[in-house]
């Protein structure tokens, strides 16, 4: 692995990263770091149907949030599993929480939004065939994929369906989620590197994350939302002080599937990487990281280094969780939780726990907790007894 501080992203001498994967795609297919070869498509994928817009308001200008939970301390030594939250789900992929404190979760695979409460799990009724979110297309990678509850209230989902990946918006009410309303359509969607993770940031925007969906050069094409971090109202529109005026926050993207700040604002976010390094980048407004002419350092200047690489054997960085002290990585590929700390200097030297097998996600709960969701039901894992499962972290 490799790291580099925070202040500066040094430039390094360069390096051939991307011989392995020049090759495969001189022969039709890349490698996916979560299972095999995929092939290269062939068409874009079409844009869905249009829907009315939203009737929420949007509010003038950012909103206040609640600063990010402390979490564990930040040196740490030890990292043991502590109390089963639920067992027997089928390929979790988001968790948010909802204004009672309660999670929400969502299944890859079966389309379907789960509410946990202390050791009860509850199936929500989305409306959609067997109680599943409307429209939502199960195959390879695609699904029912990340979640946030936002600061109106409403619960925020990304979903593939049959033409795109978008981000809709209902309502909780009781055990329902009802009225789907489609915040964002046209995402490109494929087998593999649909993106998918949610979030809302302190400045109260939505942020979504983008893959390329299997066509490297929609990553860096501006007018393409693949490949891309997005920032939006609400509404699904570009949130004010977007640098290009769209959507897009940051490009040159491959696969982002994890997103979190610290409490000063910086964001972090997780990229698989292709047949060489996965990587942890600080994102800037406007930044271009690479992909796909570079695959972890650049040495150039020309786009934004990561602060830290791994092997793709070792990470395939889904979910993160953020604090102030450091960042959290639940691993699929690599089998493990990376515990990534945050220096006066920059990062430090990570570390990896746990033996649960494939991680999809790990999140902090509102009262500081660590939780992670293992993936071990996705195809491409050991099933476990239990499995899939969300635990409680002892972390000292």
């Amino acid at each position: 692995m490799r790291r580099t501080s925070r202040p500066s992203r040094s430039v390094r001498p360069a390096r051939v990263l991307l011989m392995a994967a020049t090759l495969a795609l001189a022969a039709g297919c890349t490698a996916d770091p979560e299972g095999g070869p995929v092939p290269e498509p062939s068409a874009t994928t079409p844009a869905g149907p249009t829907e009315p817009e939203p009737t929420t308001t949007e509010p003038d200008g950012p909103t206040e949030t609640t600063p990010p939970p402390s979490g564990p301390p930040a040196e740490i030594t030890d990292v043991r599993v502590g109390a089963t939250i639920a067992t027997g789900l089928q390929t979790p992929w988001g968790v948010a929480f909802a204004p009672d404190g309660s999670a929400l979760v969502t299944e890859r695979d079966s389309g379907r939004v789960l509410r946990v409460t202390g050791d009860a799990v509850t199936a929500l009724d989305a409306s959609g065939p067997g109680g599943a979110v409307p429209d939502v297309q199960h195959g390879g990678e695609g699904g029912l994929l990340g979640i946030a509850v936002g600061p109106d209230g409403g619960v925020y989902l990304y979903l593939t369906t049959s033409a795109d990946n978008r981000v809709i918006r209902m309502d909780l009410d009781g055990d329902a989620l009802t009225g789907p309303r489609v915040v964002l359509d046209g995402i490109p969607a494929a087998g593999n590197h649909n993106g998918g993770r949610l979030a809302f940031g302190p400045d109260g925007f939505l942020y979504v994350s983008t893959g390329d969906a299997g066509r490297t050069s929609r990553a860096q094409d501006l007018d393409s939302l693949g490949g891309k971090i997005l920032r939006l109202t609400t509404t699904g529109e570009p949130a004010p002080g977007n640098p290009f005026g769209t959507e897009v926050y940051s490009y040159g993207h491959r696969n982002v599937q994890g997103l979190g700040w610290t409490s000063d604002g910086q964001l972090y976010a997780s990229e698989f990487g292709q047949n060489n390094l996965d990587e942890l980048n600080i994102i800037t407004p406007g930044g271009n990281y690479g992909w796909p002419h570079v695959e972890g350092w650049a040495g150039t200047g020309e786009y934004l280094d990561p602060v830290v690489t791994w092997p793709t054997s070792e990470a395939s960085p889904s979910g993160i969780a953020v604090t102030d002290t450091g960042v959290w990585l639940a691993a699929l590929r690599g089998e493990r939780l990376w515990y990534v700390p945050i220096t006066p200097d920059g990062v430090g030297e990570p570390s990896s726990y746990l033996q649960l097998g494939r991680l999809r996600a790990v999140t902090l709960t509102p009262d500081g907790e660590l939780w992670v969701a293992t993936s071990n039901t996705d195809g491409r894992g050991e099933v476990r007894d239990g499995d899939d499962r969300i635990v409680e972290l002892d972390v000292s």
